[in-house]
């Protein structure tokens, strides 16, 4: 299979051959890894019974899917990425906002998947074959991770789609075996060694669990998706089914591996640690298939995140080809595998990336969305790439290519979101409007998107110029 040549240019029509079913295949063999599990096991380590963590689970990736999940059919008329696809709401210069907001969430999520497999691959390998678990050994794992998924990454799309039709059916197999394996020590109490609610209560803590668990993982897909649907032809499949196979994808996807990783917490008492309880616990007949879930898993979802990577960093440096891009970040990435296992603390560490990465992620995919909604799915592929070009000139140019509201819009409902984000190390100082609850995702959307509303005429919300296009083409001057 040849290597992708295309980067964040607009894909031809011709080139467009993916349907709504590679889409819902891309989704689910991609997430049915143990980077997507383990967020099933923040829940009980927060301090929730089975019941709680579930239904915490399921209402946060709902909601978190009917706000993200629409975001898939922008790309679907630009036919590039989201990040550039933006540029019709934050100007093609602005648009780097989406660029780096989509590589600092791929770049989270790549290094989380690498980290847990490569934790689980080594405590199996131990149990197996006795080998120990040294610095040594964590480090030939974690590199041999990262080179197989810099592999996939690097040749594209294709390679990437055909592996997730196999992760698909092979990964459901491996953790229906798992449901078996760990059946019999299973247990709906809350664990006594998590010591209580994390938040002295039993709402605050659930709703922490919401988010974090739940309605981030729709979440981290408010960048990615674009890079998927932009192989989806629209003048072969419509809005309606893509959105479908959206909603399809996202829901399996996500709530299969997570509520896996909720069953397998309480069978394997994992309150303070995950990947270590999950493998010493494991009956030794299910502990080659866990191997497998853990290596090819991994690979499979931390190739997609990397690929997402490589296209935003190629879209923030127009210079370098996608294939140069995507090492870029991977080398970046490892560095991040490292520091994860030897100088972080798990649920630490995966609660306050993921809260804070919602937070300033959530404005900008409110305001892309209520752009999309203005233009009314018009967009203008050509004066999206004005960037990638190195020129100058067309409707989505605004000021020196930034659209000043937008960007300050953002910036206004970021800052409020961090502001209101409770972490395990610091506190925001509007948590006393809320009661001590973490509503930064909520407040960071809201004001965002009130800011952009009312800083911006619906006849400036980008899409809506398209009708000017001939006019605004003529100003269009090259950059030498």
């Amino acid at each position: 299979m040849p290597m992708e040549q295309r980067g964040v240019d607009t894909i031809p029509d011709e080139e467009r051959t993916s349907g709504p079913r590679d889409l819902v295949s891309i989704l689910l063999g991609s997430n049915l890894c143990l980077g997507v599990i383990v967020f099933g096991w923040l829940p009980p380590s927060f301090g929730l019974g089975w019941w709680a963590s579930v239904s915490s689970i399921v209402a946060g990736t709902v909601v978190g899917i009917a706000f993200t999940a629409p975001l898939a059919l922008i790309s679907l008329r630009t036919g590039t990425n989201l990040s550039t696809s933006s540029g019709a709401q934050f100007g093609v210069r602005g648009r780097l906002v989406g660029s780096v907001v989509g590589l600092l969430l791929a770049l989270g999520y790549t290094a989380l998947t690498v980290w847990i497999g490569g934790d689980v691959t080594v405590t199996v390998l131990g149990r197996l074959f006795g080998l120990p678990q040294s610095g040594t050994a964590y480090t030939v794992v974690y590199g041999l991770l990262a080179a197989a998924t810099v592999a996939g990454a690097v040749y594209g799309y294709r390679v990437l789609l055909a592996m997730s039709r196999v992760l698909a059916v092979g990964m459901t197999a491996l953790l229906l075996l798992g449901v078996i394996a760990y059946a019999p020590d299973f247990t709906t109490g809350a664990l006594p060694e998590a010591g209580g609610y994390l938040l002295g209560g039993f709402w605050p803590t659930w709703l922490l669990a919401a988010v974090a668990a739940g309605l981030s993982g729709p979440v981290a897909f408010i960048t990615l998706l674009g890079d998927y649907t932009r192989y989806i032809s629209p003048a072969r499949h419509s809005s309606r089914t893509v959105l479908r196979a959206t909603w399809l994808g996202l829901f399996l996807g996500l709530l299969v591996p997570q509520l896996f990783g909720t069953f397998t917490s309480y069978a394997a008492r994992a309150a303070l640690d995950y990947a270590g309880p999950l493998a010493e616990s494991a009956p030794s007949w299910y502990l080659l298939p866990l191997l497998l879930a853990a290596s090819a898993g991994s690979v499979g979802n931390a190739g997609l995140m990397l690929y997402s990577m490589g296209l935003d960093l190629d879209a923030i440096l127009p210079r370098l080809s996608r294939a140069r891009a995507t090492v870029a970040v991977a080398v970046v990435a490892t560095v991040c595998v490292f520091a994860g296992h030897f100088a972080w603390e798990a649920q630490s560490a995966m609660t306050s990336f993921v809260l804070l990465l919602t937070a300033i992620g959530t404005p900008w995919a409110v305001i892309t969305l209520i752009g999309h909604v203005r233009c009314r799915g018009a967009y203008d592929a050509d004066a999206l790439q004005v960037f990638n070009r190195r020129s100058r000139g067309g409707i989505y140019w605004y000021r020196g290519g930034w659209h000043p509201a937008a960007a300050v819009s953002w910036a206004l409902g970021a800052l409020v979101g961090v502001l209101a984000v409770a972490l395990p190390s610091y506190e925001g100082p509007l948590l006393s409007l809320t009661g001590g609850v973490d509503c930064s995702f909520l407040l960071s959307g809201l004001v965002g998107g009130a800011a952009y509303l009312l800083s911006t005429p619906a006849r400036d919300s980008g899409g809506a110029a398209v009708g000017a296009k001939s006019e605004a083409a003529a100003l269009t001057v090259t950059e030498n």
